[in-house]
Order: C-alpha cells, then structure tokens, then sequence
C-alpha cells in the first residue's frame, strides 16, 4: 500500500521523518510561524532533534517543512536535541527561545546528574529572501544549570516567555529532587538577564515533572497550561503517564507573582489518543490559538504502521475561548471552512455516504439522546448516556488503539474532521475535543449514522501541496 493513502491535506505534517511537539508558535507581519520539533533522519537510531519550520499567510495554505533543520543541535549546549520553546514577535522581528539538551557520557541517572540542561535565544529578523521571511541569528545561552534554584533536578526545559507590566517573564517546566513537578517563574527587564521570581506548584504533589507549561489570558484571567509526567495510575488517566491538560488561577491571580494551583482543577485539554504537548499564541486579530501534537511521548499504541519513514502531525488550529463553567473551548480556527468543497447532506435519523477521498469536514444535525457516527466501519463515535465515546472495530487501522469515552453531558452538537490518517472530534461547541490517528485502508470515506436529524459532509481542499516531498517519495521504507 502507497503511504500517500494516510498523507494530509489539512493538518501539519513532516514530508520526511519525525514530528513532535509545536514550538516557536506566532504570527509577524501577517505571516503565521510553527516551528516543531522534527527529526528528519527518523527512524535512523541516534536521529538528532532540532526544529522544523512551517509558515502560512491564511493559517490554511502552508510552506516549507523541508527535510532539514530550521534550528539544528550543533553547539555543545545542545548536543542531545534543540528541545521545545516558543516565539515572542519584537521590535520587528521574532526572539526565539528554547531548551538545549546535552547529556554528559558516563554512569548517570541523567535526573540528578549526567544532564546540561540549557536555555538558548536566537534573534530573528523579517527578511523577505529568507525562508518564512525571517532570518535566524547566532543563538545566546541565556541560563544553565547553576542558574536554576537548588531544590531543581537536571529536568529543566520548555521555556513560556511573555511580556507584561513592563517587564518579560519566563515559565520553565521542572522537576525538583523530590520528583514533583512545577513551573518555575523568572523575570527580566530586557528578556536577556533573568532572575527567579517564584514557581507555579501544585498545592499536592501531581505528576513528577511539568513538561510544556503555557499561559493563556482570557478576558483578565490566566489559566497555566502544562503537562504533567506520571499521572498512570490516577483513575482518569486512562493508563497514560503523560497528560495535557489546564487549571483557572484564582480571580485576580497573575503567574507573573507565582501561584499555587489545584490539582483538582486540571482539565484535560483533549481526551482522544493522540494529543500532547500544546502551545497557544495571541495572533495580530488578538485570536488565541493553539495547537497540539497528535502524538504521545509513550504509548501501548503505535505512532503509524510499519515501514513509514514519517511519522506523527500536528492538530488544526485551534480557536480558544473562554467557558462559562470556567473550562476553555476550542473550536477550528475558521479560516479552515476555506477548505470546503463539495458538499454531501444526508437526511434522517439514519443512513450513509460517501466520500471520494478521506478528506471532510463532517456536521452532525441535532444528535438525538443517542446515537452513533462510523467511519468505514472501522472507527465509530458514539454517544448516549451523558458520554462520547471514540471506539475501532479494525486494529489494523487503529495501530493499538482501541476505546477512549469522556462524559459531556447531553451532546447538543457534534462536528468531525477527518484528514486521511488524522480524526479530531468536537462536541458542544468545544467543550469536548477527541483526537486520533488512524489509518483507513481504502482511498474512499465511508460514513454512516444513526440517532441523528442529518449530516452534512464537505470535502476538503489541500492546503498541505507546498510541503510535500518530491514526486514519488511516498515515505515507504
């Protein structure tokens, strides 16, 4: 089988390789940047980790993604991988942070010892010739391990940096000798010089190391966004060490000042199979966005079928706002409806239809109390009983995956976007998101329903055609 069948027309992907985490995430002067994590030599043993580089003037249409590095790991501050960060738009150009990994040769736990763990800036200017239009500069070590508080493991990295009350502010994710996890706080009056300010901490120890940490302000308020390690044996965690997830600071509470946050409070941000590692951004329309990676660092289910030699992508752009109920709600930027083709109805409680190719965007019309929407009749979406469930019936096309449910409530809407080898899942209005990859076996989309007053299906354009390799590099090994 051609890989081509599971390559995507809307979702941020590699033409070659390994993706992970979004990074570096902004938009200058009308041009969207994502950077990511990306190693292009995947699955070559030893593959280096720097950064990949996708831009797009319409957050739809994207360019780049070639089999090189943007940012690659070639100092020694960053010899184990140029690891996450992310972008803050300056004085006509971009300052980009991020994490340098270096591991020391040697007997070491690599937690408590063994680790370099670095936090590096480049400077990059708007330039029209060069690519995405900015041109990076010479990367500045901006902190070191001994630049750390004392109680700090080795497990340092994924810096937030933003601007406010004149003054910038840093969150990095941490471990401390203990093995609980936490966001360190700096602060600077130029973003080069920086000193501790405090920490964001669990009031009860959860998780052992914060991965990822983010700050979304919402109408005056903050919420921390992060990702906790260790989570496996809580009973929501659907077996996952690792999680994405949020919680509200208290009315008035800043991270600038340091916080102490409730575990009781988190909430996961998607609770599909694939999604980790999120990073948001205010674009210049003052839009928040985020955008994930659909993908697990470590999981019972595979990444994609033997023989591929890319792997993983990225989530749409995500539009952020702020709940009623205090949770946050994402829905696809909208500029993806600029996708839309034509257009498939189906109407009543139940029937099928199908699709030329496995790319839609799919609307289910007032979902009765229950009721059922199957792709191929391999991957089902079920819902009934106050709870939407994501079930495969075919392990060749789940890789492993089997069933994730989440209780929502009464499903009062329901919106799908099926993108080839990627499945993202909205429910009442983003109150609920479910992400999974899978990889469906026949060119054509089947859909079917039942408990439903209709669906409508839109094919979807391709906005992904400038990234792709050359002609006849399908990516099979």
């Amino acid at each position: 089988m051609s890989h081509d069948l599971w390559r995507m027309g809307f979702h941020l992907m590699p033409p070659v390789g390994w993706l992970n985490d979004p990074n570096g995430l902004c938009q200058l002067g009308g041009t969207y940047h994502v950077f990511h994590q990306y190693s292009p030599d995947w699955p070559m043993p030893g593959a280096a980790r720097g950064w990949g580089h996708l831009w797009s003037h319409d957050l739809v249409h994207w360019q780049g993604g070639g089999s090189g590095f943007a940012i690659a790991p070639d100092t020694p501050d960053e010899a184990s991988g140029a690891y996450s960060g992310c972008a803050v738009p300056f004085e006509g150009g971009v300052r980009l942070y991020y994490t340098g990994n270096a591991k020391e040769p040697g007997d070491f736990d690599y937690v408590r010892a063994g680790r370099r763990s670095a936090q590096i800036l480049i400077e990059a200017e708007a330039d029209p010739a060069a690519p995405g239009g900015l041109a990076l500069g010479e990367k500045d070590v901006l902190l070191r391990n001994a630049d750390y508080p004392a109680f700090c493991s080795c497990h340092v990295r994924d810096p937030k940096v933003w601007r406010e009350g004149g003054a910038w502010w840093m969150l990095l994710g941490a471990r401390d000798l203990d093995d609980r996890g936490l966001a360190l706080v700096l602060r600077s009056d130029d973003g080069l010089a920086w000193e501790s300010a405090g920490t964001a901490r669990p009031a009860a120890p959860f998780g052992y190391m914060w991965e990822c940490p983010d700050r979304i302000e919402l109408g005056g308020r903050e919420w921390l966004s992060f990702c906790p390690q260790g989570m496996q044996d809580l009973p929501w965690a659907d077996g996952q060490s690792d999680q994405s997830g949020y919680v509200p600071l208290p009315e008035g509470g800043r991270l600038a000042a340091g916080a102490e946050v409730d575990p009781g409070a988190f909430r996961r941000w998607d609770r599909g199979f694939d999604f980790y590692a999120p990073q948001s951004f205010v674009d210049e329309s003052g839009r928040t966005i985020l955008i994930g990676w659909m993908g697990m660092p470590e999981a019972d289910f595979a990444g994609a079928p033997d023989g591929m030699t890319w792997c993983h992508c990225l989530t749409v752009p995500r539009e952020v706002t702020a709940g009623a109920d205090g949770g946050l709600r994402q829905w696809p930027a909208r500029e993806l409806e600029g996708l839309r083709g034509a257009r498939h109805e189906l109407a009543g409680a139940a029937g099928a239809l199908e699709l030329p190719r496995h790319r839609a965007d799919v609307v289910v019309e007032h979902p009765h109390a229950r009721g059922e929407l199957a792709l191929d009749g391999a991957l089902s979406i079920g819902w009934g009983d106050g709870a939407v469930c994501l079930r495969f019936a075919d392990d060749a096309v789940g890789c492993g995956r089997t069933e994730r449910a989440a209780r929502c409530g009464d499903v009062r809407d329901l919106r799908v976007l099926v993108d080839s080898s990627a499945v993202e899942v909205y429910v009442n209005e983003g109150a609920l998101v479910l992400s999974t990859r899978w990889f469906p076996r026949s060119p054509a989309l089947s859909l079917a329903a039942s408990g439903v007053d209709g669906v409508t299906a839109w094919e979807m354009g391709d906005g992904m055609s400038g990234t792709y390799p050359p002609a006849g590099q399908d990516g099979v090994m």
